[in-house]
């Protein structure tokens, strides 16, 4: 599945060109980079990681919503979005808890351990 490799390639390209290897920008970025990025960037919040609980479902989701248009695209996030909606992405053993500070506050944590 070429199309994979190429996704995995590019799924850190942003629509607003600031993302890497390449920089390119919006519609340059191979759709299926664009989906996995969107994929990769929910399951980077909301999985279990040895240094740290999954965030909070609806945290992880607004920032998702967040980044829509700069660091993700916009349809493909409105595609999740729409998923969400109907429940597809919730964990069977999530009882509300993980944490809602914001990124910034996760990524400040762990850089002082």
């Amino acid at each position: 599945m070429p199309e994979l490799a190429v996704g995995a390639g590019a799924h850190h390209e942003r629509p607003d060109g600031k993302g890497y290897p390449h920089g390119i920008n919006g519609d340059d970025i191979p759709r299926v980079a664009q989906i996995i990025a969107v994929a990769d960037t929910f399951d980077a919040m909301y999985s279990d990681r040895p240094y740290r609980k999954r965030m909070n479902f609806d945290k992880a989701v607004s920032i998702v919503r967040e980044v829509r248009g700069t660091q993700l695209m916009e349809d493909v996030v409105d595609a999740f979005l729409r998923l969400v909606e109907k429940g597809e992405f919730r964990a069977d053993d999530d009882k509300g808890g993980g944490s809602t500070d914001d990124i910034d506050n996760i990524r400040k944590k762990h850089r002082k351990r």
